[in-house]
């Protein structure tokens, strides 16, 4: 199992430090860093950024919204930035929410298996440099009756295939992405659940490919928070499992709530709901399971993140990425050492 790490959003406050703890995460050996975007910072930009600044690790999107860029743009990008890298980008890609999609974007939240599905073909298609067509439901290239013609990239990425990831929550969507896909990014996930919850599922679109497991990238984002009381740690948490579980989507369509549930927390996840949709986001909070943080995190001394860490790597877990959390730079570098620490003691390194 390789460690990664998610600088998460740019602009979230913490900005001055994020460069600080990506080159120390580069120093530390870990495998691959991972910047966010939704309707602030733009991950493209903070990747750059922070690959022109390290020296060996990948940088890659967690994710770069589909309704956000024409397919071609995409694949522009993940071109340019495997070019200025030396061959460490990483392609995630995510449907993103209805209420981002439609309310910034202006994209309708409809069919996003096909959007997602036409958008890799598309990506994958122009990557080859050959002269890109696509005759699709929700793309044509080119439109017909006009006067576009079939263009090819001009930029050379360094490597042939640029690896891409789908963040995935839903079984039909964790299906999909083990069919088209290299890796799966996976958001709030338990080792106890991780079979019955996602892997079954990818394993089902790997075995509708043909395709085994065998290369395919397991890369789930745990928060992780050092020291001695575990509870305190998990409260540090609660705002942010508040938010997804309670928060994110509309009552029908929020798919971090469904995925609680899948995990037993049915009765739980949706009274996180009401409130927090509510408004009482405290009370949401409040109402948040110690268990579900505990379970999706690592929380506690560096022998019992190591404990959790085998429990991952026994699940299935190929790449385990850390939001290594803390108020200050020091916090976080130090949580960034207990991740490399508690590998070693697990003999996962």
């Amino acid at each position: 199992m390789r460690l990664g790490m998610n600088l998460g959003y740019w602009g979230a406050g913490m900005d001055g430090d994020n460069l600080a703890v990506a080159q120390e995460a580069d120093r530390l050996g870990y495998d691959v860093c991972w910047a966010a975007e939704a309707y602030g910072s733009d991950a493209p930009t903070v990747l750059a950024w922070v690959a022109a600044k390290t020296e060996r690790i990948d940088v890659g999107s967690a994710i770069m919204q589909i309704p956000a860029r024409q397919p071609a743009m995409t694949a522009m990008t993940a071109a340019t930035l495997d070019s200025l890298t030396g061959g460490r980008f990483r392609l995630g890609l995510g449907v993103s929410g209805p209420q981002v999609s439609e309310g910034w974007y202006g994209v309708k939240f409809d069919k996003p298996l096909a959007r997602t599905r036409e958008y890799v073909e598309i990506v994958r298609r122009a990557m080859t440099r050959e002269r890109l067509s696509y005759d699709g439901e929700h793309w044509t290239l080119p439109l017909p009756g006009g006067p576009g013609k079939p263009i090819k990239l001009t930029v050379h990425p360094e490597r042939e295939h640029i690896p891409l990831y789908i963040a995935a929550i839903g079984p039909k969507n964790l299906e999909q992405t083990g069919e088209i896909a290299d890796g799966a990014l996976l958001i709030f996930p338990s080792a106890a659940h991780l079979e019955e919850t996602a892997l079954r599922h990818i394993r089902a679109g790997r075995e509708k490919a043909g395709l085994t497991m065998d290369g395919f990238d397991v890369c789930p984002t745990v928060p992780l928070a050092l020291g001695d009381d575990v509870d305190a740690l998990a409260d540090v948490f609660r705002p942010y499992t508040a938010l997804y579980v309670g928060g994110m989507g509309s009552r029908k369509q929020n798919f971090y709530n469904q995925l609680a549930q899948r995990m037993g927390y049915e009765k739980e996840a949706a009274e996180i709901q009401d409130k927090y949709l509510a408004g009482d986001k405290a009370g949401a909070a409040a109402a948040v399971p110690q268990s579900l943080i505990d379970q999706t995190s690592l929380l506690g001394s560096v022998e019992r993140i190591a404990e959790r860490m085998t429990a991952y790597a026994e699940a299935g877990v190929t790449t385990l990425t850390l939001a290594p959390a803390g108020f200050t730079l020091d916090e976080r570098v130090a949580a960034l050492r207990a991740g490399v620490e508690a590998m070693e003691r697990a003999g996962l390194a």
